[in-house]
């Protein structure tokens, strides 16, 4: 008597042992193995940064994210609180949050490509490429601005909440271009978005592409950043958190309308925690930029005077508590805090992002988070 087998399970039966035959008898076991035993390896980190995310949460953000990487593999990511208040919607590590400042990182890694490449000159006065920025009677150069030490100056009034609309990065200089330095470029370490707006211009011209363009396929798409983009308030973008702020009383309230078109480069992309632990691991060994472009990164710019500014270009450069060194960046946008650190001695990064304008936590608590995952 023949043995009936149903065709549906037939077919079932023939997938397997194709798979098997292509790939090996290992195959499920190779793929499975490796995620148990990171979540076996880093438990007590794992548990550690899960209490340290609700001690955030009830500090009164409406809702975070955390993610650790250690040599590239992203071994935590969770999220915290609501994405969305009013229709509570839970956050997740894929919530996109506004990176504000960590948006400059970013940027100085796009310039790094073009000075590779030969494109852009760091000591080149940027008329060079912006013929039209107004020459201020001395030299300022794309590694000065991307230090803050070139002495554009940053937001003044209301423009932190500006709302209009600004169709091009050239057309975006126009709010600071006419203005006076604050300092002679070189002499003074003097915190500037503005002055990356500048670089963005400079990032354009020498690439022939839109800065946007430009990030999108050369930066976000060649790191695998999928949840990395610009926050175009006209555009539909997926799993993007709403944004909070508090009144006086303490009470949270929907964050003011603000349009990002005037300062991508210095403040004006979305991300993950995943996206940028993802970002900062790519920059921990020579691959996607040379080990001299990383060294520029990473090594702290001096005044004329020879004082050292702890910044090098789009990083600032410091030491954790515990005296590790650290190569970091915080950000604070309209409805955003973050923290990134690449701890570039034992491999670890972590990222926290918020929806929540004001920061109820410090760059401390993104530390206790990260290193409990190092030597382990």
């Amino acid at each position: 008597m023949k043995t009936f087998v149903p065709t549906h399970r037939l077919a079932w039966l023939v997938l397997i042992v194709c798979l098997t035959l292509l790939h090996g008898a290992d195959t499920f076991t190779q793929v499975t193995a490796p995620a148990a035993v990171v979540t076996t390896r880093y438990a007590d980190a794992r548990a550690h940064a899960h209490k340290i995310g609700n001690e955030l949460l009830a500090r009164g953000i409406p809702g975070l994210a955390i993610a650790v990487a250690v040599d590239g593999r992203v071994v935590f990511a969770e999220g915290f609180g609501h994405a969305d208040l009013e229709q509570r919607v839970p956050a997740w590590p894929a919530t996109k949050f506004r990176i504000g400042s960590i948006s400059k990182p970013l940027t100085a890694v796009a310039l790094m490509q073009l000075v590779e490449q030969h494109k852009i000159d760091l000591d080149a006065p940027v008329q060079k490429y912006v013929p039209s920025f107004p020459d201020k009677g001395t030299r300022i150069t794309p590694r000065l601005l991307a230090g803050h030490l070139a002495g554009i100056r940053h937001y003044k009034d209301d423009e932190f909440l500006i709302a209009k609309h600004y169709g091009s990065i050239v057309e975006g200089l126009k709010i600071f271009q006419d203005d006076p330095l604050v300092a002679p470029p070189g002499t003074k370490y003097s915190y500037s978005t503005y002055g990356f707006n500048l670089l963005s211009a400079v990032i354009e011209s020498a690439s022939g592409e839109t800065f946007l363009d430009y990030m999108q396929r050369h930066v976000f798409d060649a790191l695998g950043l999928v949840h990395t983009t610009a926050d175009e308030n006209r555009r539909l973008v997926n799993e993007r958190s709403r944004f909070y702020s508090r009144t006086t009383a303490g009470d949270l309230e929907n964050a003011p309308y603000v349009d990002n078109s005037y300062k991508w480069a210095g403040g004006g992309f979305l991300s993950t925690p995943e996206d940028v632990v993802r970002f900062g691991s790519a920059l921990l060994h020579p691959g996607f930029l040379t080990a001299g472009s990383l060294n520029a990164l990473f090594s702290s710019q001096k005044t004329i005077a020879g004082e050292e500014t702890r910044y090098g270009i789009g990083w600032a450069i410091q030491k954790s508590q515990s005296g590790q060194r650290i190569y970091q960046h915080s950000g604070g946008s309209v409805g955003g805090t973050c923290q990134m650190i690449v701890y570039p001695e034992t491999g670890v990064v972590v990222a926290l992002l918020t929806n929540l304008g004001e920061a109820l936590w410090k760059i401390a608590d993104v530390e206790s988070i990260a290193e409990p995952f190092a030597g382990q």
